[in-house]
């Protein structure tokens, strides 16, 4: 009897032993050199079970995608995951370093070339229950693209009595002013079969599509993109106004879609895919996507909570 309790201690102990935390194991917040220009990515790696590590990737477009089986040998790492929306080719392999809480290494992309990245672990982003509410700001005034600007040349956004309008897919709308914590209250409409999304600091998207009818997901009407599933599909037929409420407290959200809370204050887990950028720690603008259809705004009122 004695010897089999030693023997299941042992057996137990080198359970935990392979069961202990690797120094991978958290979130990361990227950044790529990607097609000539900086792009946020975004890395997540947990174990599981024994020995296995598992984890999501965002890459500068697209939502997270589950990664199956990370490798992980002293201070190095590596996986290959199947292209999303990238082009025709080849998984992509992403192989790094782990080197003073810093990731370095590269992403081999669909078509063979390498794409250089860096790493930092995602800060911790402190959820405060208290909060003093300050005046609320009008982001759209109502006459013109006043404290917006686009993230290219050309720009095709207008408005046109009272109502900011992105009639055909260009250029994403960059609000001038940063914002760390606040709530939102927001009024859109689309066409049928139309695609937009609100990013909260640039960096988490709220999904806007024509999804009137759908089973929810967090790729649909008011997800957030990837990760965030609704509780139900609160989406209005297209053509009609609609109207989310969102509250940002730390990386803690909860939406409100036409009156019925569809999400209650759920961690973001990270970034999603076409964020400005993977700075997580920092206050950020709001970005309205416009390179995939036409949608329609008439209210964009923000008030920061301090």
């Amino acid at each position: 009897m004695k010897k089999q309790l030693i023997c299941l201690s042992f057996l137990l102990c080198n359970l935990l032993i392979n069961a202990q935390k690797s120094d991978f194991e958290g979130r990361w917040d990227l950044e790529i050199d990607f097609q000539g220009k900086k792009a946020p990515s975004w890395l997540e790696i947990r174990h599981s079970g024994h020995a296995t590590h598992v984890g999501r990737f965002v890459f500068a477009f697209g939502s997270a995608r589950p990664v199956a089986e990370i490798t992980i040998k002293d201070n190095n790492f590596s996986f290959i995951i199947p292209r999303q929306w990238e082009p025709e080719g080849e998984d992509m392999k992403l192989v790094g370093r782990l080197n003073n809480n810093t990731l370095t290494g590269t992403i081999t992309y669909t078509d063979g070339s390498s794409i250089p990245f860096t790493g930092i672990r995602a800060p911790k982003q402190p959820h405060k229950a208290l909060y003093v509410e300050e005046k609320p700001i009008a982001l759209f005034n109502g006459k013109n693209l006043e404290g917006w600007h686009a993230d290219r040349e050309e720009n095709q956004w207008q408005v046109n009595d009272g109502i900011l309008v992105n009639p055909k897919s260009g250029a994403n709308l960059i609000s001038d002013q940063k914002f760390r914590d606040f709530k939102a209250e927001i009024e859109f409409k689309y066409p049928k079969g139309s695609n937009s999304g609100i990013y909260l600091r640039g960096r988490y998207e709220v999904q806007i599509e024509d999804n009137y009818g759908y089973t929810p997901m967090d790729i649909y009407f008011g997800g957030i993109y990837g990760f965030l599933e609704p509780n139900e599909n609160a989406a209005l037929p297209a053509g009609e106004w609609q109207k989310y409420e969102i509250t940002l407290i730390g990386n803690r959200v909860t939406i409100v879609a036409n009156g019925k809370r569809i999400i209650t204050d759920q961690t973001i887990p990270g970034i999603t895919g076409g964020a400005l950028d993977s700075k997580e720690g920092e206050p950020g603008a709001f970005m309205i996507q416009g390179d995939h259809g036409p949608v329609e705004f008439r209210k964009f009122l923000v008030t920061p909570l301090n």
